[in-house]
């Protein structure tokens, strides 16, 4: 069995807290979370700094971390062609995350940009990635459901997936962005985009109420899914999601479910546990 990916998403835990986290109590925190040995760390963004202030300091927080002892990698979440300009200045990173989405609302809300702008950008960017032996993460955002009233179905996302297999995306990351994923959607779409196309590596971005991500986890594990993101203690999520609950999938509910399977993650527990206690110190302070 392929080892499953874990992907810790530090990133969106922080983006939405308005107090400032200072650049040294990031790089200290992420100091923890590199030791426990994820495969990738969403560590921080280039995007406008006065939409996410809180990661106007990405660039300095790269710059301090002591990457010799760790064999996780790191990512980048860009919006458009200016932003993975200035990430791929940086040899660190080895992953640019970039948000796209099916939903024309969702996709003006979080970029000011139509679709059919986001795909010449995502193109641009694909390229720019390439050029850089660098990999794109493409995050579909709406995947699982659109409360705007745009037109989603299972068959769109598939259309979606088809077109942009076409553009090369080695790599996407289906995103639950409200909470709303339902198991039988999960279900049936990772079991008919796994097989359908062989070249793209589908990991799960589930944001969830605390109640319902074991099932979100067992309908994509169960139908091929091995690379899943979450977030230490469920922090952070959809801002815009109407249930104040519905977080990032928390990590520890990753790893439980699992061991549980008697898989091993490959992850430093030791390490985790320090982890998990200085996330609920962190984010205690500034949330």
């Amino acid at each position: 069995m392929v080892t499953p990916k874990i992907v810790e998403c530090p990133r969106d835990a922080m983006q939405g807290i308005q107090s400032f986290i200072p650049t040294t109590e990031k790089v200290n925190y992420l100091q923890f979370l590199l030791q426990v040995g994820f495969h990738s760390l969403d560590f921080g963004s280039f995007v406008s700094a006065r939409a996410v202030p809180q990661m106007r300091d990405t660039a300095h927080v790269l710059d301090q971390l002591d990457l010799s002892k760790t064999k996780t990698k790191l990512l980048a979440i860009v919006a458009n062609l200016r932003g993975a300009e200035t990430a791929l200045n940086f040899e660190q990173i080895e992953y640019i995350g970039f948000p796209f989405s099916i939903s024309e609302n969702f996709q003006m809300r979080n970029t000011h940009k139509t679709i059919s702008e986001s795909l010449k950008s995502l193109q641009q960017i694909k390229e720019l990635t390439d050029k850089s032996n660098k990999t794109l993460v493409l995050y579909l955002s709406m995947g699982f459901g659109n409360p705007y009233g745009d037109p989603w179905s299972v068959e769109v996302v598939s259309q979606w997936v088809e077109r942009l297999a076409q553009m090369e995306i080695e790599i996407i990351s289906l995103s639950d962005t409200v909470g709303q994923a339902a198991s039988e959607d999960i279900s049936f779409l990772y079991t008919t985009l796994i097989p359908a196309f062989s070249s793209i590596e589908f990991g799960a971005h589930f944001h969830t109420h605390p109640n319902k991500g074991y099932e979100k986890l067992k309908a994509a594990f169960d139908a091929g899914c091995r690379r899943f993101d979450g977030a230490i203690y469920g922090f952070g999520g959809c801002p815009m999601a109407s249930d104040a609950l519905v977080g990032n999938m928390p990590t520890e509910k990753v790893i439980t479910f699992l061991n549980e399977r008697g898989i091993d993650t490959g992850l430093s527990m030791t390490s985790f546990e320090s982890a998990f206690n200085k996330t609920k110190k962190l984010f205690s302070k500034y949330s």
